[in-house]
């Protein structure tokens, strides 16, 4: 293989991946140089000279001509005499002589090894253009097209057939996709691995959700509506304050769009996850209050040092302000910053009829009866109105002991 095949089968990939000519000449220097090594032992005396558009290839050795009896003969830049007028016959001593090394002379293992290390170094220049392209789209949307399904990943390919990575745990639980199907998500991170680049896309990231209100909501993406805060359960719920610096523009609105057609797009793509889009406010208790939504909060207690809310509904709003699953009080808590216990609100006959947690002592053990208290549950009736999955999640009581805890407090009122 020549000179020219080489510099053009390297040229034209560098000029495909669009690598600026000054990084392509120096990395093909620097090979013609490690060979250059190999053979002299240095290469301070050469000069290479490489023209990447035609091909070409001029490697000049430059020694200086010293008398056939001296000492530095022996040097690297150094040539006798007599060895120098076999080039040109009037040379003299002092005078230089740059004598052109033909690739062959390196012989052809050496011109192999040479190819070898090019090919190398493409793959490399290669992983590190497709690290710094991704790197520069984290957080960003794109597509992609499945063409692998494992258990814990799966395999996607852009539009350049470069490998991108969904995880079984950065897809939506409800996602359901197959070879060839076309995935959209954010560039999640983007790490080296043994290196290689390691592109990791996803669906169940907040800035997912961020983005796809950008294309969706003209006002966000124009920056006249600002997005505070997004908290997700993927596929389940999610919350989105927004806040507009122009009255004029009602945020909520117009994220949610006529009839609901600006973020039903967004719902269809996140698989029908359901979306609460609210106001933001620096007023704790009106952003609890819109938090909490649909359930209507009657009054609210803060603890400023525990960064925790009681939060006080009528009974009908109880269901309503925990949600199916727990989903709603777990994202307003997260979207305020504050864990919230919920209370139902008795009214003076039920308070009347109300049986402290303390007159069951003799049937609860005095633990379990602190361990509700912590809570703010203190009467039969204030843990009765709560699910067995919301004592599991507010209490470090097992399920077990909180079934026996509804069984004695429901006996009671039964009597």
């Amino acid at each position: 293989m020549d000179a020219k095949v080489l510099i053009e089968s390297f040229a034209e990939f560098a000029r495909s991946k669009n690598v600026d000519r000054p990084t392509m000449i120096r990395i093909l220097e620097d090979v013609f140089r490690a060979m250059i090594r190999k053979k002299f032992e240095t290469d301070e005396n050469f000069d290479v000279i490489i023209n990447a558009d035609k091909g070409d290839l001029e490697i000049w050795r430059i020694r200086e001509i010293v008398d056939d009896n001296s000492e530095d003969i022996w040097d690297h830049d150094k040539i006798s005499l007599s060895e120098a007028r076999k080039i040109e016959p009037d040379f003299e001593i002092g005078e230089e002589t740059y004598e052109r090394i033909e690739l062959e002379e390196f012989g052809r293992r050496a011109v192999m090894m040479a190819r070898q290390t090019l090919i190398q170094r493409i793959k490399d220049l290669e992983k590190d253009l497709l690290f710094q392209q991704y790197e520069e789209l984290v957080g960003e949307i794109i597509s992609a097209e499945v063409y692998q399904i494992l258990g814990r990943e799966m395999l996607l390919m852009d539009g350049e057939g470069n490998e991108l990575i969904l995880p079984k745990n950065e897809q939506i639980p409800k996602d359901r996709f197959r070879k060839g199907d076309t995935v959209r998500a954010i560039v999640h991170k983007v790490e080296m691995v043994n290196g290689n680049p390691r592109i990791i896309l996803s669906r169940t990231s907040p800035i997912f959700l961020e983005r796809l209100f950008e294309n969706e909501v003209p006002e966000v993406y124009d920056g006249l509506i600002t997005i505070k805060k997004i908290v997700r359960e993927p596929g389940e719920r999610a919350k989105v304050a927004v806040e507009s610096y122009d009255d004029r523009i009602d945020p909520v609105g117009a994220c949610v769009g006529m009839k609901g057609s600006r973020i039903h797009a967004v719902v269809r793509e996140l698989q029908n996850e359901n979306i609460d889009v609210i106001n933001y406010t620096d007023n704790l208790e009106l952003y609890v209050s819109r938090a909490l939504s649909p359930a209507k909060v009657s009054s609210i207690q803060n603890n400023e040092e525990e960064k925790r809310l009681s939060v006080f509904l009528k009974p009908d709003q109880v269901s309503l302000a925990i949600g199916k699953g727990g989903y709603n009080i777990r994202l307003a808590s997260r979207l305020v910053g504050y864990e919230i216990d919920v209370f139902r609100e008795l009214s003076d006959f039920e308070e009347e009829e109300d049986v402290d947690l303390t007159e069951f002592s003799d049937e609860i053990e005095g633990w379990i009866i602190e361990e509700l208290k912590k809570t703010g549950l203190d009467t039969a009736k204030s843990v009765l109105a709560l699910s067995k999955d919301d004592l599991i999640r507010r209490t470090e009581l097992e399920e077990e002991t909180i079934e026996e805890i509804f069984k004695i407090l429901k006996q009671e009122f039964e009597q």
